[in-house]
Protein backbone atom coordinates (compact mmCIF):
# COMPACT_ATOMS: atom_id res chain seq x y z
CA UNK A 1 0.00 0.00 0.00
CA UNK A 2 0.94 3.56 -0.63
CA UNK A 3 0.23 6.63 1.68
CA UNK A 4 -0.79 10.14 -0.30
CA UNK A 5 -0.12 10.69 -3.69
CA UNK A 6 -1.91 13.37 -5.61
CA UNK A 7 -0.50 11.93 -9.21
CA UNK A 8 0.66 8.37 -8.95
CA UNK A 9 3.96 7.68 -11.13
CA UNK A 10 4.28 5.46 -13.87
CA UNK A 11 5.67 1.87 -13.11
CA UNK A 12 7.42 -0.34 -16.19
CA UNK A 13 9.17 -3.55 -14.26
CA UNK A 14 11.21 -5.75 -16.37
CA UNK A 15 12.40 -8.66 -15.17
CA UNK A 16 14.18 -12.37 -16.38
CA UNK A 17 12.67 -14.30 -13.75
CA UNK A 18 9.72 -13.52 -11.88
CA UNK A 19 9.11 -14.19 -8.16
CA UNK A 20 7.37 -17.99 -7.51
CA UNK A 21 4.85 -16.11 -4.74
CA UNK A 22 3.66 -14.25 -7.65
CA UNK A 23 -0.12 -16.10 -8.92
CA UNK A 24 0.77 -17.03 -12.61
CA UNK A 25 -1.23 -18.47 -15.06
CA UNK A 26 0.06 -21.38 -17.03
CA UNK A 27 -0.85 -20.02 -20.31
CA UNK A 28 -1.45 -16.51 -21.37
CA UNK A 29 -4.56 -18.51 -23.25
CA UNK A 30 -5.74 -18.93 -19.99
CA UNK A 31 -5.21 -14.95 -18.79
CA UNK A 32 -7.73 -12.39 -18.62
CA UNK A 33 -6.28 -9.01 -18.83
CA UNK A 34 -7.37 -7.32 -15.72
CA UNK A 35 -9.92 -4.30 -15.50
CA UNK A 36 -7.78 -1.09 -16.40
CA UNK A 37 -5.51 -2.50 -18.18
CA UNK A 38 -3.30 -3.10 -21.56
CA UNK A 39 -1.72 -6.39 -22.51
CA UNK A 40 0.42 -7.93 -25.23
CA UNK A 41 2.16 -10.39 -25.31
CA UNK A 42 5.06 -9.73 -23.27
CA UNK A 43 3.94 -6.30 -21.37
CA UNK A 44 1.17 -5.34 -18.96
CA UNK A 45 0.48 -1.92 -18.69
CA UNK A 46 -2.27 -0.43 -15.90
CA UNK A 47 -3.09 2.78 -15.92
CA UNK A 48 -5.29 4.23 -12.89
CA UNK A 49 -5.35 1.46 -10.60
CA UNK A 50 -4.64 1.38 -6.36
CA UNK A 51 -2.81 -2.13 -6.53
CA UNK A 52 -0.01 -4.16 -9.07
CA UNK A 53 -2.37 -7.50 -10.72
CA UNK A 54 -1.36 -10.29 -8.85
CA UNK A 55 -2.21 -12.96 -11.76
CA UNK A 56 0.51 -12.76 -14.05
CA UNK A 57 1.30 -15.13 -17.11
CA UNK A 58 5.11 -16.52 -17.41
CA UNK A 59 5.24 -15.22 -20.52
CA UNK A 60 5.35 -11.60 -19.21
CA UNK A 61 8.60 -9.61 -18.42
CA UNK A 62 7.15 -5.90 -18.38
CA UNK A 63 5.05 -4.61 -15.72
CA UNK A 64 3.63 -1.26 -16.23
CA UNK A 65 1.71 0.25 -13.26
CA UNK A 66 0.22 4.45 -13.35
CA UNK A 67 -1.36 4.77 -9.83
CA UNK A 68 -3.99 6.49 -8.97
CA UNK A 69 -3.68 10.15 -7.77
CA UNK A 70 -4.94 9.83 -4.27
CA UNK A 71 -1.21 8.85 -3.42
CA UNK A 72 2.09 10.87 -3.06
CA UNK A 73 4.41 8.60 -0.45
CA UNK A 74 6.31 5.71 -1.42
CA UNK A 75 6.54 2.82 1.24
CA UNK A 76 7.54 -0.93 0.90
CA UNK A 77 4.52 -2.68 0.43
CA UNK A 78 4.03 -3.05 -3.00
CA UNK A 79 6.91 -4.03 -3.83
CA UNK A 80 7.33 -7.41 -1.67
CA UNK A 81 5.34 -9.25 -4.30
CA UNK A 82 8.62 -8.39 -7.01
CA UNK A 83 11.31 -9.81 -5.77
CA UNK A 84 13.10 -10.47 -8.85
CA UNK A 85 12.48 -7.75 -10.97
CA UNK A 86 15.31 -6.04 -12.83
CA UNK A 87 13.94 -2.31 -13.76
CA UNK A 88 12.05 -0.36 -11.80
CA UNK A 89 10.83 3.00 -13.63
CA UNK A 90 8.90 6.32 -12.39
CA UNK A 91 8.21 8.22 -15.23
CA UNK A 92 7.29 11.77 -16.26
CA UNK A 93 6.06 14.64 -14.58
CA UNK A 94 4.71 12.76 -11.48
CA UNK A 95 3.85 14.18 -7.56
CA UNK A 96 5.64 11.74 -5.87
CA UNK A 97 7.00 13.77 -2.70
CA UNK A 98 8.80 11.16 -0.36
CA UNK A 99 10.19 7.78 -0.07
CA UNK A 100 10.14 6.31 3.00
CA UNK A 101 12.52 3.24 4.08
CA UNK A 102 12.20 0.06 3.26
CA UNK A 103 10.22 1.50 0.21
CA UNK A 104 11.94 -1.01 -2.28
CA UNK A 105 11.78 -4.05 0.03
CA UNK A 106 12.22 -7.96 -1.99
CA UNK A 107 13.72 -6.31 -4.41
CA UNK A 108 17.79 -7.19 -4.09
CA UNK A 109 18.40 -7.99 -8.05
CA UNK A 110 17.02 -4.63 -8.97
CA UNK A 111 19.75 -3.39 -11.09
CA UNK A 112 18.06 -0.58 -12.33
CA UNK A 113 16.10 2.62 -10.73
CA UNK A 114 14.74 5.78 -11.97
CA UNK A 115 12.81 8.03 -10.04
CA UNK A 116 12.52 11.16 -12.24
CA UNK A 117 10.77 14.17 -12.82
CA UNK A 118 8.50 13.97 -9.62
CA UNK A 119 8.38 16.25 -6.91
CA UNK A 120 10.42 14.59 -4.34
CA UNK A 121 11.39 16.54 -1.55
CA UNK A 122 11.93 13.77 1.26
CA UNK A 123 14.08 10.60 1.18
CA UNK A 124 14.52 8.70 4.75
CA UNK A 125 17.60 7.43 5.14
CA UNK A 126 16.75 3.59 4.42
CA UNK A 127 14.71 3.89 1.29
CA UNK A 128 17.10 2.15 -0.31
CA UNK A 129 17.61 -0.61 1.65
CA UNK A 130 17.75 -3.82 0.55
CA UNK A 131 19.11 -3.24 -3.12
CA UNK A 132 22.01 -4.78 -3.19
CA UNK A 133 21.93 -5.56 -6.84
CA UNK A 134 21.23 -1.45 -8.04
CA UNK A 135 23.63 -0.32 -10.77
CA UNK A 136 22.12 2.57 -11.74
CA UNK A 137 20.01 5.14 -9.92
CA UNK A 138 18.56 8.06 -10.78
CA UNK A 139 16.88 10.87 -8.91
CA UNK A 140 16.79 13.45 -11.22
CA UNK A 141 14.81 16.21 -12.03
CA UNK A 142 12.94 16.17 -8.06
CA UNK A 143 13.03 18.35 -5.73
CA UNK A 144 15.50 17.00 -3.27
CA UNK A 145 17.77 19.84 -1.08
CA UNK A 146 19.10 17.48 1.38
CA UNK A 147 19.92 13.75 1.30
CA UNK A 148 20.20 12.02 4.84
CA UNK A 149 24.04 10.78 5.71
CA UNK A 150 24.49 7.40 4.53
CA UNK A 151 21.58 7.13 1.66
CA UNK A 152 24.12 5.30 -0.74
CA UNK A 153 26.45 3.48 1.87
CA UNK A 154 24.99 0.00 1.46
CA UNK A 155 25.08 0.21 -2.34
CA UNK A 156 27.59 -1.63 -3.11
CA UNK A 157 27.47 -2.45 -6.82
CA UNK A 158 26.33 1.14 -7.59
CA UNK A 159 28.07 2.43 -10.93
CA UNK A 160 25.97 5.41 -12.10
CA UNK A 161 24.01 7.79 -10.43
CA UNK A 162 21.82 10.80 -11.45
CA UNK A 163 21.32 13.81 -9.53
CA UNK A 164 20.82 16.58 -11.73
CA UNK A 165 17.52 19.08 -11.79
CA UNK A 166 17.30 19.44 -8.01
CA UNK A 167 17.42 21.91 -5.47
CA UNK A 168 20.37 20.77 -3.29
CA UNK A 169 21.93 23.65 -0.34
CA UNK A 170 25.60 23.16 -0.31
CA UNK A 171 25.80 22.85 3.81
CA UNK A 172 26.46 21.40 6.99
CA UNK A 173 23.52 19.06 6.36
CA UNK A 174 25.01 17.71 2.68
CA UNK A 175 28.52 17.80 3.81
CA UNK A 176 28.51 13.55 4.02
CA UNK A 177 27.56 13.70 0.60
CA UNK A 178 29.97 16.24 -0.34
CA UNK A 179 32.52 13.65 1.25
CA UNK A 180 30.77 10.87 -0.81
CA UNK A 181 31.20 12.83 -3.83
CA UNK A 182 34.85 12.79 -3.67
CA UNK A 183 35.42 9.09 -3.07
CA UNK A 184 33.01 7.31 -4.74
CA UNK A 185 33.83 5.17 -7.75
CA UNK A 186 30.59 5.35 -9.17
CA UNK A 187 30.14 7.99 -11.81
CA UNK A 188 28.19 10.87 -10.79
CA UNK A 189 26.20 13.38 -12.65
CA UNK A 190 27.28 17.59 -12.07
CA UNK A 191 25.45 18.44 -9.40
CA UNK A 192 24.93 22.15 -8.99
CA UNK A 193 24.39 23.98 -5.54
CA UNK A 194 20.91 25.92 -5.58
CA UNK A 195 22.04 27.56 -2.35
CA UNK A 196 22.66 29.67 -0.54
CA UNK A 197 23.11 32.54 -2.10
CA UNK A 198 26.78 32.08 -1.76
CA UNK A 199 27.27 29.01 -3.67
CA UNK A 200 24.41 28.76 -5.85
CA UNK A 201 25.66 27.46 -8.96
CA UNK A 202 28.44 26.07 -7.80
CA UNK A 203 29.42 22.50 -8.41
CA UNK A 204 28.88 20.53 -5.00
CA UNK A 205 31.85 18.14 -6.12
CA UNK A 206 34.28 20.62 -6.15
CA UNK A 207 33.65 22.36 -2.89
CA UNK A 208 36.07 22.32 -0.17
CA UNK A 209 35.46 20.92 3.00
CA UNK A 210 36.63 23.30 6.13
CA UNK A 211 37.59 21.26 9.07
CA UNK A 212 35.32 22.23 11.81
CA UNK A 213 32.85 23.80 9.28
CA UNK A 214 29.70 21.63 10.41
CA UNK A 215 30.99 21.44 14.44
CA UNK A 216 28.83 22.96 16.52
CA UNK A 217 28.44 22.54 20.52
CA UNK A 218 25.76 22.26 22.92
CA UNK A 219 25.41 22.55 26.83
CA UNK A 220 23.42 19.42 28.51
CA UNK A 221 22.54 19.18 31.48
CA UNK A 222 24.74 16.70 33.71
CA UNK A 223 23.86 16.77 37.29
CA UNK A 224 22.05 19.20 39.41
CA UNK A 225 22.82 19.83 43.02
CA UNK A 226 20.39 20.52 45.62
CA UNK A 227 22.58 23.06 47.11
CA UNK A 228 21.98 26.67 47.11
CA UNK A 229 25.35 28.72 46.49
CA UNK A 230 26.36 31.97 46.20
CA UNK A 231 29.47 31.16 44.69
CA UNK A 232 31.64 28.08 43.17
CA UNK A 233 35.38 27.67 43.44
CA UNK A 234 36.97 24.81 41.38
CA UNK A 235 40.49 23.49 42.46
CA UNK A 236 42.75 20.38 41.90
CA UNK A 237 44.92 18.38 44.70
CA UNK A 238 46.70 15.57 43.77
CA UNK A 239 45.02 14.73 40.74
CA UNK A 240 41.21 15.12 42.10
CA UNK A 241 39.24 17.72 41.35
CA UNK A 242 36.91 19.70 44.48
CA UNK A 243 34.65 22.68 44.29
CA UNK A 244 34.19 24.83 47.82
CA UNK A 245 30.41 26.17 47.65
CA UNK A 246 29.49 29.28 49.98
CA UNK A 247 26.15 28.13 50.98
CA UNK A 248 24.80 31.01 53.04
CA UNK A 249 21.08 29.22 53.64
CA UNK A 250 23.17 26.22 55.56
CA UNK A 251 25.89 28.11 57.26
CA UNK A 252 28.66 26.10 55.72
CA UNK A 253 30.86 26.32 53.20
CA UNK A 254 30.39 22.80 51.16
CA UNK A 255 33.28 20.64 49.20
CA UNK A 256 32.61 18.40 46.62
CA UNK A 257 34.91 16.13 45.06
CA UNK A 258 34.38 14.83 41.55
CA UNK A 259 34.05 11.28 41.53
CA UNK A 260 35.95 9.50 38.39
CA UNK A 261 34.05 6.44 38.25
CA UNK A 262 30.46 7.92 38.60
CA UNK A 263 31.38 11.30 36.88
CA UNK A 264 29.84 13.62 39.22
CA UNK A 265 30.13 15.48 42.45
CA UNK A 266 29.73 14.19 45.49
CA UNK A 267 29.88 15.53 49.13
CA UNK A 268 33.65 15.61 50.60
CA UNK A 269 33.82 17.88 53.61
CA UNK A 270 31.42 20.96 55.48
CA UNK A 271 33.03 24.29 56.55
CA UNK A 272 30.31 25.37 59.48
CA UNK A 273 30.13 29.07 59.87
CA UNK A 274 27.59 31.99 60.20
CA UNK A 275 25.83 33.13 57.08
CA UNK A 276 28.95 31.74 54.96
CA UNK A 277 28.85 34.12 51.86
CA UNK A 278 32.38 33.42 49.73
CA UNK A 279 34.71 30.21 49.91
CA UNK A 280 37.74 30.74 47.66
CA UNK A 281 40.95 28.52 47.52
CA UNK A 282 44.57 28.77 46.93
CA UNK A 283 47.19 26.53 46.93
CA UNK A 284 50.53 27.50 48.47
CA UNK A 285 53.40 25.24 48.56
CA UNK A 286 52.25 22.60 50.61
CA UNK A 287 49.29 24.48 51.82
CA UNK A 288 45.60 23.36 50.60
CA UNK A 289 43.70 26.74 51.82
CA UNK A 290 40.27 27.97 51.35
CA UNK A 291 39.67 31.55 52.56
CA UNK A 292 35.99 31.42 54.21
CA UNK A 293 34.15 34.98 54.47
CA UNK A 294 31.36 35.68 57.12
CA UNK A 295 29.05 38.13 56.99
CA UNK A 296 28.81 37.45 61.21
CA UNK A 297 31.48 35.77 63.33
CA UNK A 298 34.47 37.49 61.25
CA UNK A 299 36.49 35.48 58.68
CA UNK A 300 38.51 32.64 58.52
CA UNK A 301 41.43 30.33 56.64
CA UNK A 302 40.59 26.92 56.64
CA UNK A 303 43.93 24.17 55.77
CA UNK A 304 43.50 21.03 54.79
CA UNK A 305 44.62 18.13 57.03
CA UNK A 306 46.04 15.08 55.76
CA UNK A 307 45.37 12.89 58.82
CA UNK A 308 41.99 13.75 59.26
CA UNK A 309 41.06 14.02 55.43
CA UNK A 310 39.18 17.34 55.70
CA UNK A 311 39.32 21.12 56.45
CA UNK A 312 40.86 22.55 59.81
CA UNK A 313 41.10 26.15 61.41
CA UNK A 314 43.86 27.13 60.45
CA UNK A 315 44.15 31.10 60.65
CA UNK A 316 41.27 34.08 61.92
CA UNK A 317 41.46 36.86 59.31
CA UNK A 318 41.71 40.42 60.10
CA UNK A 319 38.54 42.16 59.30
CA UNK A 320 38.28 45.25 61.25
CA UNK A 321 37.22 47.21 58.50
CA UNK A 322 34.97 44.96 56.89
CA UNK A 323 31.08 44.80 57.50
CA UNK A 324 29.67 43.33 54.45
CA UNK A 325 32.44 41.07 52.80
CA UNK A 326 30.97 40.46 48.91
CA UNK A 327 33.82 38.77 47.14
CA UNK A 328 37.38 37.21 47.74
CA UNK A 329 39.73 38.03 44.57
CA UNK A 330 43.07 35.95 44.44
CA UNK A 331 45.62 36.25 42.53
CA UNK A 332 50.08 36.12 42.71
CA UNK A 333 51.64 38.99 41.48
CA UNK A 334 55.78 39.21 41.55
CA UNK A 335 55.59 35.96 43.25
CA UNK A 336 53.81 36.74 46.37
CA UNK A 337 50.38 35.86 46.84
CA UNK A 338 47.45 38.44 47.76
CA UNK A 339 43.30 38.16 47.96
CA UNK A 340 40.93 40.97 48.27
CA UNK A 341 37.84 40.94 50.23
CA UNK A 342 35.69 43.24 48.76
CA UNK A 343 33.24 45.23 50.92
CA UNK A 344 29.73 46.14 49.83
CA UNK A 345 29.39 48.38 52.81
CA UNK A 346 29.45 52.12 53.06
CA UNK A 347 30.74 51.77 56.38
CA UNK A 348 33.52 49.06 55.38
CA UNK A 349 36.67 49.09 53.53
CA UNK A 350 37.83 46.65 50.74
CA UNK A 351 41.34 45.20 52.38
CA UNK A 352 44.51 43.73 50.58
CA UNK A 353 45.80 40.51 52.24
CA UNK A 354 49.32 39.09 51.77
CA UNK A 355 50.94 35.68 52.38
CA UNK A 356 53.55 35.88 55.28
CA UNK A 357 55.74 32.35 55.88
CA UNK A 358 57.74 33.32 58.99
CA UNK A 359 57.46 30.79 61.15
CA UNK A 360 60.31 31.74 63.11
CA UNK A 361 57.58 34.92 64.12
CA UNK A 362 55.03 32.55 64.25
CA UNK A 363 53.74 34.67 61.16
CA UNK A 364 52.45 31.97 58.18
CA UNK A 365 49.64 33.18 57.05
CA UNK A 366 47.72 36.13 55.24
CA UNK A 367 47.73 39.17 57.02
CA UNK A 368 46.50 43.03 55.93
CA UNK A 369 49.02 44.67 53.89
CA UNK A 370 46.55 47.76 52.44
CA UNK A 371 42.99 49.29 52.73
CA UNK A 372 41.68 50.85 49.72
CA UNK A 373 38.78 52.96 49.23
CA UNK A 374 35.91 53.56 51.08
CA UNK A 375 32.34 54.86 51.13
CA UNK A 376 31.74 52.99 47.50
CA UNK A 377 29.93 49.87 48.20
CA UNK A 378 32.05 47.47 46.07
CA UNK A 379 30.74 45.08 44.66
CA UNK A 380 33.60 42.70 43.01
CA UNK A 381 37.45 42.62 41.92
CA UNK A 382 39.48 41.79 39.41
CA UNK A 383 43.25 41.43 38.97
CA UNK A 384 44.99 41.91 35.39
CA UNK A 385 48.24 41.85 34.10
CA UNK A 386 48.45 44.00 30.89
CA UNK A 387 51.65 45.82 28.96
CA UNK A 388 53.72 44.43 31.90
CA UNK A 389 51.86 46.49 34.51
CA UNK A 390 49.61 44.96 37.77
CA UNK A 391 46.08 46.59 37.48
CA UNK A 392 43.20 45.89 40.01
CA UNK A 393 39.45 46.96 38.97
CA UNK A 394 37.01 47.37 41.91
CA UNK A 395 33.31 47.52 40.99
CA UNK A 396 31.04 49.45 42.76
CA UNK A 397 27.07 49.74 42.86
CA UNK A 398 26.92 53.82 43.61
CA UNK A 399 30.32 54.55 41.40
CA UNK A 400 32.35 53.92 38.61
CA UNK A 401 34.12 51.51 38.57
CA UNK A 402 38.25 52.43 39.89
CA UNK A 403 41.58 51.26 38.36
CA UNK A 404 44.15 50.43 40.87
CA UNK A 405 47.78 50.15 39.38
CA UNK A 406 50.44 48.52 41.01
CA UNK A 407 53.09 51.13 42.18
CA UNK A 408 56.98 49.17 42.06
CA UNK A 409 58.53 51.69 44.17
CA UNK A 410 56.28 52.04 47.18
CA UNK A 411 54.84 48.53 46.21
CA UNK A 412 51.05 49.20 46.98
CA UNK A 413 48.06 49.91 44.73
CA UNK A 414 47.27 53.16 43.84
CA UNK A 415 44.92 55.16 42.15
CA UNK A 416 45.19 55.10 38.40
CA UNK A 417 41.83 56.13 37.10
CA UNK A 418 37.74 55.06 36.50
CA UNK A 419 35.76 53.31 33.70
CA UNK A 420 33.26 55.74 32.68
CA UNK A 421 29.80 55.30 31.50
CA UNK A 422 29.27 52.09 33.27
CA UNK A 423 26.63 52.25 36.36
CA UNK A 424 25.66 49.54 38.79
CA UNK A 425 28.01 47.16 38.39
CA UNK A 426 27.90 43.66 40.43
CA UNK A 427 30.63 41.41 38.64
CA UNK A 428 33.54 42.30 36.36
CA UNK A 429 35.84 39.52 34.72
CA UNK A 430 38.61 39.85 32.77
CA UNK A 431 39.73 37.41 30.22
CA UNK A 432 41.40 37.01 26.91
CA UNK A 433 40.83 36.49 22.96
CA UNK A 434 43.02 36.12 20.13
CA UNK A 435 45.55 38.28 22.39
CA UNK A 436 43.46 41.07 23.13
CA UNK A 437 42.34 42.01 26.51
CA UNK A 438 38.27 42.46 27.83
CA UNK A 439 36.37 42.97 30.90
CA UNK A 440 32.69 41.33 31.34
CA UNK A 441 31.04 43.78 33.11
CA UNK A 442 27.38 42.37 34.70
CA UNK A 443 25.19 45.10 35.30
CA UNK A 444 21.98 45.15 37.75
CA UNK A 445 20.12 47.97 36.17
CA UNK A 446 20.61 48.80 32.37
CA UNK A 447 23.13 47.10 29.52
CA UNK A 448 25.89 44.30 30.54
CA UNK A 449 29.05 45.54 28.86
CA UNK A 450 32.05 43.78 27.33
CA UNK A 451 34.74 46.50 27.42
CA UNK A 452 38.19 46.21 25.61
CA UNK A 453 41.73 47.57 26.11
CA UNK A 454 42.47 49.83 23.66
CA UNK A 455 45.14 52.87 23.73
CA UNK A 456 45.59 51.93 27.79
CA UNK A 457 42.05 52.24 28.40
CA UNK A 458 39.05 50.32 28.77
CA UNK A 459 36.48 51.19 25.69
CA UNK A 460 33.12 49.95 25.57
CA UNK A 461 32.70 47.70 22.77
CA UNK A 462 29.37 45.72 22.69
CA UNK A 463 26.14 46.14 25.15
CA UNK A 464 24.39 43.50 25.92
CA UNK A 465 20.64 44.12 27.01
CA UNK A 466 19.87 42.76 30.83
CA UNK A 467 17.92 43.26 33.44
CA UNK A 468 18.81 41.93 36.79
CA UNK A 469 22.18 40.75 35.80
CA UNK A 470 24.28 39.26 38.66
CA UNK A 471 27.27 37.90 36.51
CA UNK A 472 28.81 38.13 33.48
CA UNK A 473 31.37 34.87 33.43
CA UNK A 474 33.64 34.85 30.07
CA UNK A 475 34.71 31.19 30.11
CA UNK A 476 36.55 29.07 27.17
CA UNK A 477 36.78 25.37 26.22
CA UNK A 478 39.22 24.54 23.12
CA UNK A 479 39.07 27.50 20.77
CA UNK A 480 35.73 28.44 21.87
CA UNK A 481 34.85 31.29 24.14
CA UNK A 482 31.75 32.05 25.46
CA UNK A 483 30.11 34.21 27.71
CA UNK A 484 27.14 33.30 30.54
CA UNK A 485 24.72 36.51 31.13
CA UNK A 486 22.90 35.23 34.15
CA UNK A 487 19.80 36.95 36.03
CA UNK A 488 17.50 36.46 38.51
CA UNK A 489 14.54 37.05 36.08
CA UNK A 490 15.42 35.45 33.18
CA UNK A 491 17.11 32.47 31.72
CA UNK A 492 21.01 32.77 31.20
CA UNK A 493 21.89 33.68 27.97
CA UNK A 494 25.55 32.01 26.78
CA UNK A 495 27.09 34.28 24.01
CA UNK A 496 29.59 32.67 21.53
CA UNK A 497 32.98 34.57 20.17
CA UNK A 498 32.75 35.22 16.13
CA UNK A 499 36.30 34.98 14.55
CA UNK A 500 35.25 36.94 12.00
CA UNK A 501 33.45 39.98 12.88
CA UNK A 502 35.03 39.48 16.39
CA UNK A 503 31.95 39.84 18.76
CA UNK A 504 30.00 37.78 20.65
CA UNK A 505 26.66 36.83 19.37
CA UNK A 506 23.80 34.83 21.21
CA UNK A 507 24.31 31.16 20.87
CA UNK A 508 21.73 29.68 23.10
CA UNK A 509 19.54 29.76 26.66
CA UNK A 510 20.36 27.05 29.37
CA UNK A 511 18.22 27.38 32.90
CA UNK A 512 19.91 27.81 35.93
CA UNK A 513 17.85 29.76 38.30
CA UNK A 514 19.45 32.94 40.39
CA UNK A 515 22.75 32.46 39.35
CA UNK A 516 25.72 33.34 40.97
CA UNK A 517 28.78 32.05 38.96
CA UNK A 518 29.72 30.01 36.03
CA UNK A 519 32.99 27.89 36.33
CA UNK A 520 34.80 25.75 33.92
CA UNK A 521 35.64 22.13 34.97
CA UNK A 522 37.78 20.17 32.86
CA UNK A 523 38.24 16.03 33.77
CA UNK A 524 38.50 12.86 32.10
CA UNK A 525 38.61 13.72 28.83
CA UNK A 526 35.41 15.42 29.58
CA UNK A 527 34.34 19.25 30.10
CA UNK A 528 31.82 20.39 32.43
CA UNK A 529 30.29 24.13 33.15
CA UNK A 530 29.60 24.46 37.43
CA UNK A 531 26.82 27.06 38.01
CA UNK A 532 26.18 27.96 41.38
CA UNK A 533 22.30 29.12 42.31
CA UNK A 534 21.40 31.07 44.97
CA UNK A 535 17.62 30.45 45.05
CA UNK A 536 17.82 26.61 43.47
CA UNK A 537 19.92 23.71 42.70
CA UNK A 538 23.33 24.60 41.58
CA UNK A 539 23.82 23.05 37.97
CA UNK A 540 26.47 21.24 36.07
CA UNK A 541 26.72 21.45 32.41
CA UNK A 542 28.13 19.55 29.91
CA UNK A 543 29.97 21.14 27.01
CA UNK A 544 29.46 18.85 24.25
CA UNK A 545 30.42 19.04 20.16
CA UNK A 546 27.40 18.79 17.74
CA UNK A 547 28.14 17.23 14.08
CA UNK A 548 26.00 19.35 12.23
CA UNK A 549 26.42 17.10 8.95
CA UNK A 550 24.80 14.24 10.83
Amino acid sequence: NFNMINKLPFVTLTSLILPSFLCFSESKKNFKCPSGCSCTKETIICVGTSQIPHTIPKEINSLGVCLKESFNILSCKVFLLLFFFYLYRLLNANSLTAIKDDAFSGLPHLEYLFIEGNKIETITKNAFRGLRGLTYLSLANNKIRFLPRGLFFDLDSLLEIDLRGNSFQCGCENKWLMTWLKNTNATVSDVFCAGPSDMKSKRLNDLPIPPGECISTDFLRHQSIPIQSMSADIFSFKDDIFVAMAAPNSNSCVVMEWDHIELNFRKFDNITGKSVVGCKSVLIENHVLIIVTQLFGGSHIYKFDGQQNKFINFQTIEVFNISKPNDIEVFQMEGHWYFVIVDSSKAGMSTLYKWTDQPERNETGFYSYQFLHEWFRDTDAEYVEVDGKSYLILASRSQSPIIYLWNKSTLKFILHSEITNVDDVVAVKAFRVEGDLYLAMACYIGDSKVLKWTNKQFIDVLPLPSRGAMILQPFTFADRHYLALGSDYSFTQIYLWDAETKTFHKFKDIYVQSPRSFTVVTTDRRSFIFSSSFKGKSMVFEHIFVDLSL
